[in-house]
């Protein structure tokens, strides 16, 4: 007797792989998926640093490893937020298993790197005293202070985020969620996703703007579920094509 398991889809959040949206979307998926934190987030051990992509995209590695060894699962969609979309575009541009997977999400991602320096004169004063910056930040309701270094701001500034416009899997449907009022990555960096991924065939890019969204998503993210799987049920049916994605507002502009 075989048994056929849907292709499970892997998301992950920049602090814990709980908070925004990623776990009432996955409640509602129509397939397993599976979430997890990156070394030094919450759950998971190791140490947390600003700058470490790399150290991200080897954890993906991993989960994917175990996953396909234990439960017999391949990667069918991506689903990331801010940090998260960057690290699932890295990994589907040099894994081999990321050429079969069919979507991505990127919510909120960041292409421009070098804007991590828009911040940075707030660690000015705690670099040249400390030589390290105290961030403080509510991780799963508890206060967490992770230490910032000057490299670590060099390395998340040199990441390649480029690398799509050559190396992204030609057959991907992507989907950009972004919100205007975003104050930590400018939604502006969605349109250059948007130029890059729509350039590519067969697979196709849907760029949606929520109004008077931030970073996070505030207090709209069961509309980014609902638009998520709005996309997901399009894609279903074979009805993406590349451009705007408006699901939902038909009527009301």
């Amino acid at each position: 007797m075989m048994t056929a398991v849907r292709k499970a889809p892997y998301r992950w959040p920049f602090r814990h792989k709980d908070y925004l949206f990623q776990k009432r979307l996955a409640l509602r998926l129509p397939f397993d998926s599976f979430r997890f934190d990156f070394r030094g987030n919450h759950e998971s051990g190791g140490a947390w640093t600003q700058g470490g992509f790399a150290r991200d995209v080897e954890d993906l590695v991993a989960v994917v490893a175990y996953l396909r060894a234990t439960y017999g699962y391949d990667v069918d969609m991506i689903v990331g937020h801010s940090r998260g979309s960057v690290v699932g575009m890295h990994w589907l541009c040099t894994s081999e298993e990321g050429k079969g997977v069919r979507a991505l999400v990127n919510a909120s991602g960041r292409y421009r790197m070098h804007r991590i320096y828009d911040g940075a004169e707030a660690y000015k004063e705690e670099f040249e005293t400390k030589g390290y910056y105290d961030w403080k930040v509510t991780v799963a309701r508890k206060a967490v202070v992770q230490k910032i270094y000057p490299h670590d701001l060099q390395e998340f500034s040199r990441w390649n985020s480029a690398i799509v416009w050559d190396s992204f899997p030609p057959t991907i449907d992507v989907f950009t969620v972004h919100g205007l009022a975003d104050k930590t990555v400018p939604p502006f960096d969605a349109t250059i996703y948007a130029r890059a991924f729509g350039a590519r065939s067969p697979g196709t890019h849907s760029l949606h703007l929520i109004e008077d969204a931030d970073h996070n998503f505030t207090g709209r993210q069961d509309e980014v579920v609902d638009c998520i799987l709005d996309w997901w049920d399009a894609r279903d049916k074979g009805m993406l094509k590349t451009g705007m994605w408006m699901t939902g507002v038909r009527g009301k502009l």
